[in-house]
């Protein structure tokens, strides 16, 4: 999700307003490092103050709370990109760190303690992000809360349109966002005045997005769709006030906001904005991309050192693709380029989908074979399901190949997997059974459906979340296709070692990008000499990490992590490891910072061992 799933903290920057996940900061002392003897009067003050916390959090950030399943603040719309609504949110997460230190970790132990941790490491990262000004370039071809708006207003996305009640919440909340749009413009304008701006490609990208979601008859847009799921038991003078009430929202105040949101970024923004293509080009640029690689990965490795990282994967992969080569009727000397094996693979007729439709029985079919076969390694799953869906015609160019959206703790939404269908013929089937791994079963779903599931944590624990530990556990089950017996075709197979190494590309090219001076070009000719990608994946990629500095270093690091962590297992306890046994040591406490991850199974091995 993926959607991924994103990451959420109280207001954190202005571009971050619908994000699901909480922030991350520089790691936390290790747990073994506090008293060992239980205060309970500690625990349950900090237990008040994390609810308190939570409380305020989701009322100050409404669309937020939306998407975790409350909908007590449903009608809201609060302007969270004003420089003074950012203000006041450094202002309380200085004081919520604050009242959590004062009170310290002395006495805590199991999961209090674990919750101390987590909490003043994600605000002491959300305090030192506020340094860097995120808020004047809100809006790219990958963080396009115009969009956003409109997969809500659409019913496709959390607000919910089930009853009476539900449309007064959207009609009243859709209302604020004009006001939010001349916000975004007036922020945007200060960052071309600040010399913070989006590079001018990514920009450009954003106006077909834009203008998908213009018409003028309210009937032709996606936000009409809501009015499809006015309740049937409404009676016939009611339905036209309510549809009456719609067309006059849409086509008096949203389409006019969108269509000078529109025409801002094409005729006062993309003028201004930079040929560049790294944050390091910025004000203050090496600084924040140095912030953005501490808060993705929750590590103190360097750019430079992921860098090295990223390009010793690579080799790594590439030494077993060549390995396949045989099995995939594909003639390869052992000094040719990869390039002779990548074309070997696209020239397969069954390398590809027939079309959309194809694209998601094969996708359903797959799911099928996956179920029964995942309590060889799992004793844990979420009771939540999840459905498979195709991603929005309106946004489908940009975005990536897949993504996953949380279900709703109120069982009102079930957790989907999106598949991109745009230009099929660059979609390869061999990346089905990895990507679905990744996303669906055993990987998003289970770790962040089952996170919601955890009623007896904190609700910011249970709601928030780590990049390098999500997207880490997603690269991580879709290694576990071989031991669960899904890689039986050797096209799978390279198809699974094919987005391992995608994610070891990224490590290498978003460091080139933020960190190395590379451009644009360089990052696609990388991409292509070291990858079967297509263009069509590739540029979207490429663009992803321009839009979203730091976010790509979190899959291979998070992986790398989980991985050694199970090895180590392996080694210490010999016989009495248990594969599902540490499964649930990852999964039970959510997500959590990489250091504290690691410290974690140490306890677990340590009681294993007896």
């Amino acid at each position: 999700m993926p959607l991924s799933p994103a990451r959420i903290g109280p207001a954190l920057l202005g571009s971050l307003l619908l994000s699901v996940l909480l922030a991350c900061s520089p790691p936390p002392s290790d747990p073994g490092d506090a008293a060992t003897t239980a205060d309970p009067e500690a625990a349950a003050r900090l237990d008040a103050l994390y609810a308190e916390y939570w409380e305020e959090a989701l009322e100050r950030n409404p669309v937020r709370a939306t998407f975790v399943g409350d909908r007590r603040y449903n009608d809201r719309l609060p302007n969270t990109l004003d420089p003074a609504f950012i203000d006041e949110s450094r202002e309380r997460a200085r004081h919520w760190l604050d009242r959590a230190e004062a009170i310290g970790p002395g006495g805590l132990e199991g999961q209090d303690l674990l919750s101390y941790e987590v909490f003043t490491f994600q605000l002491r990262s959300e305090l030192d992000g506020y340094r860097f000004p995120g808020h004047l370039q809100p809006l790219n071809q990958f963080r396009n809360i115009a969009g956003t708006f409109a997969q809500l207003g659409a019913g496709t996305g959390a607000q919910p349109f089930d009853t009476v009640a539900d449309h007064e919440a959207w009609l009243a909340r859709a209302a604020g966002i004009p006001e939010l749009f001349e916000q975004l413009q007036a922020n945007m304008r200060a960052g071309i005045e600040a010399g913070v701006v989006q590079p001018r490609i990514l920009m450009e990208r954003v106006l077909p997005q834009l203008d998908a979601l213009v018409a003028d008859r309210a009937e032709d847009t996606l936000f009409w769709r809501a009015t499809q799921r006015l309740p049937e038991d409404l009676d016939d003078d009611a339905r036209e006030t309510m549809l009456a009430r719609y067309r006059t929202l849409i086509e008096d105040r949203l389409m006019p906001a969108y269509r000078e949101l529109r025409r801002f970024v094409a005729e006062d923004y993309i003028p201004a904005a930079r040929d560049s293509v790294g944050v390091a080009d910025l004000p203050d640029g090496t600084a924040w991309y140095d912030h953005l690689v501490r808060s993705n990965t929750t590590t103190d490795l360097s750019a430079a050192q992921i860098h090295r990282i990223g390009l010793d994967e690579v080799a790594r992969i590439h030494e077993r693709m060549r390995a396949l080569a045989p099995a995939l009727d594909i003639a390869m000397g052992p000094d040719d380029p990869m390039s002779v094996l990548f074309e070997g693979v696209r020239a397969r007729p069954d390398a590809r989908f027939e079309d959309a439709e194809d694209l998601l029985r094969q996708y359903n079919a797959f799911r099928d074979v996956v179920e029964p076969l995942l309590p060889a390694l799992f004793d844990i799953r979420p009771e939540a399901d999840f459905e498979i869906r195709e991603v929005e015609a309106f946004r489908a160019r940009s975005a990536s190949a897949a993504s996953y959206s949380a279900p709703a703790t109120d069982g009102s939404r079930p957790g989907i997997f999106y598949v991109n269908t745009y230009d099929i013929a660059a979609r390869p089937r061999y990346s089905l059974e990895s990507l679905y791994l990744h996303e669906a079963t055993p990987g998003h779903h289970f770790q962040i459906a089952l996170q919601r599931e955890l009623d007896d944590l904190p609700d910011f624990r249970r709601f928030g979340g780590e990049t390098a530990f999500i997207e880490g556990w997603g690269l991580y089950a879709e290694s576990l296709g071989e031991e669960l017996g899904v890689y039986t075709d050797p096209l799978m197979l390279f198809g699974a070692l094919e987005y391992e190494l995608w994610r070891s590309i990224r490590l290498v090219v978003d460091t080139g990008l933020h960190a190395k001076g590379w451009s644009r070009q360089d990052v696609l000719d990388y991409m292509y000499a070291n990858s079967p990608v297509q263009p069509t994946r590739a540029v979207s990629e490429a663009e992803r990490f321009m839009a979203i500095p730091g976010q790509a270093l979190a899959y291979k690091i998070g992986e790398l992590r989980i991985r050694e962590l199970r090895n180590r297992a392996e080694a210490e306890l010999g016989a009495d490891f248990d594969v599902r046994g540490f499964h649930r040591e990852v999964l039970q406490d959510g997500s959590v910072p990489l250091d504290v991850l690691e410290a974690k199974i140490e306890r677990w091995i340590d009681a294993r061992r007896g």
